[in-house]
């Protein structure tokens, strides 16, 4: 409470949200905001009488609440087909009430309608909207302090840390440890994996003991995997690059005040070293859960998956992150189930396998690094516990080098590599989920191997995304969202809609972009002020407001990626001087887009109406 963390949500605005609920029923706009008063009264009431207030809380809120509804569903194989029939029926009604000035009147208003959503604002309107100019901009990028040292008090770990003005007291822990030493089979698994690290309790602590004990005594702590691409050595930092060097890890990250720095470094030796595997309810009980979180993720954010499908085709890094958490991933999750269900004691073994690996005597140190955020009294206050920590690790600190992942192809890429020939085709594919949308997805290469990317190319991808694309798909198509996402790393490009009415349509509006960018590049060359718009609002969403915590994960990231200062200026400064030419640019390269394929969320009927307008592809029903 005292942290105040919103991430990336303006913290003002939190403010203004939270002051409401308060302020709407005529009390203080203040009191809501408060927290020190109300906690020390909880603290009283919890010493004078133990958990009864929570118990009464549950007993007034929850037991004799009798304000309840009870909702039973059944599922319908054929409701797709009902409610298209019966909403064709009621307009059919509604159509022959109507004489023909009526339907006249509809037709008009239609059209004027169309003809407003296609309309430019006039330069007087957007006049009267106050805004920004580029000599508002500041013109340098903001670093973030780091200090690395390498093998800390002879551990063979590397310690980064992120000295702040004022972290109010809090110590931000990340600790990574490198899994390259497993096969490419096992990272579908680490999204498992990694769960039970948490959830399923460690060393003599059961699962809900651990829970407590982190609740407790830090602010939370999670378990996660991160691929990260990173800078060759001796290769240009701003070209589109397939070396296949990447840096693997799984990260335990958590936060406590500094008085409590030892007991967070104590959860992180303890869920690291001695997690729990053993539970085949608890094993059984996620699988089940994924499942049902990713068919219900398909058809309502089926364009992260087209988007996913879509990139899987042209990078192997993205290929595996396709294999762990894409359309894929549904059919290993089966798989797993099957496998846990059956045969649990070899998915155990795998379990168990995968950390020794991970924790291997002789090379564990070696991908070991931890990444320390807070202000100097934060950082003076937890150096001992620091110190505790790296001397209590597992491994050898003279132990073997791992290969060097800035000069030689990670061992994931090179089985990927391998694998895409047959798992990731150029081919247009279609999912059939139950749903009465669509979810469109178009890419390709914008840019080949070795080919610089200019920083611009942020600000015209923007520029698609928010214009042209929201236009035509959203405001004149009908859909929830159309956009475009661009890759510098690998040169992709794709196009994605959200929840949308259309398909063959959509895919007709995305292969006239390149058409519509060209003819805006020639009114930006006429229209200053419109193109210095598209360049603010790319520098906005490079400047967003930061916590402590993301600063320091930045700065490491930017560090581990060996992303250097002078890239990162060299980059805002194209984007800062981004012209008219290079929309004219971007849109012959649109025009000419290598390797083009689709990948589509939608029901069968859409994609039986798609392929009677031309647009066939491979269809796989999701069940």
């Amino acid at each position: 409470m005292r942290e105040f963390n919103t991430g990336s949500f303006p913290k003002g605005l939190s403010f203004m949200l939270g002051s409401m609920s308060k302020w709407l029923y005529d009390e203080s706009p203040t009191d809501s905001l408060k927290f020190e008063e109300p906690l020390a009264e909880l603290k009283a009431k919890i010493a004078e009488s133990g958990s009864k207030v929570f118990q009464d809380i549950i007993r007034d809120m929850l037991v004799n609440n009798t304000h309840r509804t009870t909702i039973e569903m059944t599922p319908s194989k054929t409701m797709e087909a009902e409610v298209v029939k019966e909403e064709e029926t009621r307009l059919e009604k509604i159509k022959s009430s109507l004489d023909d000035t009526e339907l006249d009147k509809i037709i008009e208003s239609t059209a004027a309608l169309k003809a407003l959503q296609g309309s430019e604002d006039s330069a007087e309107d957007r006049a009267t909207i106050p805004s920004l100019t580029l000599q508002d901009i500041k013109r340098e990028v903001t670093e973030y302090p780091i200090e690395v040292t390498e093998n800390e008090n002879n551990s063979g770990v590397t310690v980064a840390r992120h000295e702040l003005v004022s972290t109010a007291g809090i110590a931000y822990v990340d600790f990574g440890v490198d899994i390259s030493g497993l096969a490419l089979e096992d990272l579908p698994l680490m999204s498992i994996f990694t769960r039970m690290m948490t959830e399923n309790g460690a060393g003599d602590l059961s699962d809900i003991a651990l829970s407590r004990k982190i609740g407790t005594y830090t602010g939370g702590v999670g378990v996660s995997m991160s691929l990260t691409g990173v800078q060759k050595d001796g290769e240009a930092e701003d070209i589109v690059t397939e070396s296949g060097t990447m840096v693997s890890k799984i990260y335990i990250r958590g936060k406590a005040t500094s008085d409590r720095s030892e007991d967070l470094f104590s959860i992180f030796k303890l869920i690291l070293t001695e997690s729990n595997f053993d539970s085949q309810k608890k094993v059984l009980e996620i699988l089940k859960e994924s499942k049902a979180r990713m068919e219900s993720g398909i058809q309502g954010s089926g364009h992260q998956f087209a988007q996913s499908r879509i990139k899987a085709r042209y990078s192997p890094s993205s290929y595996i992150g396709e294999k762990m958490s894409g359309i894929s991933y549904l059919d290993t999750i089966k798989e797993l189930e099957e496998m846990a269900q059956n045969d649990w004691s070899n998915l155990l073994a795998r379990f168990e396998n995968m950390r020794k690996i991970i924790l291997k005597e002789s090379t564990c140190r070696d991908g070991m690094v931890i990444n320390l955020t807070g202000d100097k009294a934060v950082l003076d206050t937890i150096q001992p516990s620091v110190d505790a920590f790296l001397e209590s690790l597992p491994g050898n600190n003279e132990g073997e080098k791992l290969q060097d992942f800035y000069a030689e192809t990670h061992p994931f890429i090179v089985a990927a590599r391998k694998e895409m020939v047959e798992g990731a085709p150029l081919i247009d594919e279609g999912f059939i989920v139950p749903t009465q949308v669509s979810y469109v997805g178009k890419g390709g290469r914008l840019f080949e191997t070795g080919e610089k990317v200019p920083g611009s190319a942020a600000v015209v991808s923007k520029f698609l995304r928010t214009g042209y694309l929201w236009d035509h798909v959203r405001v004149m198509g009908g859909a929830y969202g159309g956009f475009c996402t661009f890759s510098a790393d690998d040169g992709v490009y794709s196009a994605l809609s959200y929840r949308d009415p259309n398909l063959a349509k959509t895919i007709d509006v995305y292969d006239a972009a390149s058409a519509n960018l060209l003819d805006s590049s020639k009114v930006l060359a006429n229209d200053p002020e419109a193109l210095a718009t598209a360049i603010i609002g790319t520098i906005g969403d490079m400047d967003s407001a930061l916590s402590p915590d993301q600063k320091g994960w930045i700065s490491f990231q930017r560090w581990m990626k060996r992303e250097s200062p002078e890239r990162r200026q060299n980059f805002r400064d194209e984007v800062l001087n981004c012209s008219a030419k290079d929309f004219e640019d971007f849109a012959k390269r649109l025009e000419n887009l290598k390797d083009a394929s689709v990948a589509v969320v939608s029901s069968k009927g859409a994609f039986e109406a798609a392929a009677a307008d031309g647009k066939e592809m491979k269809l796989t029903e999701i069940n």
